[in-house]
């Protein structure tokens, strides 16, 4: 079979990585993918957004399947396009992935179907929206509607940053378009939990849980990140909070989407907060988070292609999902100065045996190197039987990885190390 992966990030790399593992695949395409890919899949330099460009692609080289893995060409229809010339996709159509494209929309969703969230208030005039700040309770989190490359999330500790964020989103419009509607939410508080989960749209199997580290440096300081590491599982999401997620969460919001004639197939990705009253649902994604899934995939026993194309063909109910009762931990690398500047064009040096274990996300191939092209530079994953093995491994294996002006969180996992031991 060829395969085609639309996207160039680490969770990409995870996805194709996973996807070798299947006998019939004989080639994989990654559209643009990375430099770091080049030994896993055949580069193409056609932009994830290129809808146009990308389905001639597939066409052209007859493409058996294809991954759409980016939130940006899901919301803008990347799937529809393929299905309508006859490629098999996993992903959402547009009008399910609106569910990340639109916060307005899965918030609304939420309250309609009496699913678990934060109280809102939906705002499509700045004016207005900074009288509610004057008596809002605070903090409070302000986000943009649409996608912002996932930094469209405000949380307003006091009213001079609460003014700030509606000014920024909605008058200098920080995020384009996506400014243009604003929500503005209250803030809750426990720990958070990330949930990936296959669905055909009727069954719903969820993934091993994760927990994220979003802020850039030790002891969660710092900006906000795309994400500097992941562990899996999160100690704090139980048996009991799982099946309490999949009958007031997980299955209300499939059965919503289907509701709504937006039935979702792929993968829904559920960002939860275990609040005191229980869980509630922070965000939704259309897709594979990142770095999530590069703790996920690792885990997996069952093969991924088999349970995507089971999805898409809306037999996941007969397709065996098994993960290993195992621990898995994943280091980002960044450049200097993520989140914000950072340069670019620096040698990175891996040594061949963690290769295996390396998902790069920031990456180019110059002159036969691979130097650094990204804030996020890649990602260092390893598996255990333990939590504090796989973390152990996961940094030795950042050790035996080197590049000019590399730097990392010293301190992955140690949060989930914490909550085990109050368990005990």
């Amino acid at each position: 079979m060829k395969i085609m992966v639309v996207g160039g990030g680490g969770r990409e790399h995870a996805i194709i990585k996973k996807l070798k593992e299947n006998k019939r695949v004989s080639e994989i395409f990654a559209l643009p993918g990375n430099g770091g890919m080049a030994s896993d899949a055949t580069l193409v330099p056609i932009g994830a957004k290129e809808i146009d460009k990308i389905r001639d692609f597939a066409l052209k080289e007859k493409i058996d399947y294809a991954v759409v893995a980016p939130d940006d060409p899901l919301v803008l229809g990347c799937v529809d396009a393929l299905e309508a010339v006859g490629v098999k996709c996993f992903g959402p159509r547009a009008c399910a992935a609106i569910i990340e494209g639109s916060k307005v929309f899965s918030k609304n969703l939420m309250k309609k179907y009496s699913i678990p969230t934060a109280s809102y208030e939906v705002f499509d005039n700045a004016d207005e929206a900074l009288r509610y700040i004057e008596s809002c309770p605070i903090p409070t989190v302000i986000k943009a509607d649409g996608l912002a490359l996932g930094k469209g999330v405000i949380i307003a500790t006091d009213r001079d940053m609460a003014r700030e964020a509606v000014n920024s989103i909605m008058n200098d419009k920080k995020f384009g378009e996506s400014g243009n509607k604003i929500v503005v939410e209250e803030f809750l508080t426990g720990p958070e939990v990330s949930v990936l989960a296959f669905t055909d749209g009727t069954t719903v199997v969820p993934m091993v849980s994760s927990m994220d580290h979003k802020r850039a440096y030790d002891n969660d300081e710092g900006l906000n990140t795309g994400g500097m590491g992941t562990v899996a599982p999160n100690p704090y999401y139980t048996e009991a909070i799982s099946k309490e997620c999949m009958q007031t969460i997980f299955l209300p919001t499939i059965r919503a989407m289907k509701n709504e004639g937006r039935e979702f197939r792929g993968c829904l990705y559920f960002g939860l907060m275990l609040t005191a009253k229980g869980p509630r649902v922070i965000e939704y994604n259309c897709r594979f988070g990142d770095p999530e899934t590069q703790v996920v995939l690792p885990l997996l026993q069952s093969d991924l292609l088999d349970i995507m194309m089971a999805t898409t063909d809306g037999k996941l109910a007969e397709c065996e999902v098994k993960f290993a009762n195992e621990a898995a931990c994943c280091v980002i690398m960044a450049s200097s100065g993520y989140p914000e500047a950072y340069k670019k064009g620096y040698e990175i040096k891996i040594d061949d045996k963690v290769l295996d274990s390396v998902y790069v996300a920031g990456a180019a191939l110059e002159c036969g190197k691979l130097v650094t092209s990204g804030g996020r530079v890649l990602g260092v994953s390893a598996t255990a039987p333990t939590l504090a093995e796989a973390i152990k491994s996961a940094y030795s294996k950042v050790e035996k990885i080197s590049f000019e002006g590399a730097f990392y969180r010293k301190d992955i996992g140690k949060k989930a190390m914490m909550a085990m031991e109050d368990e005990i």
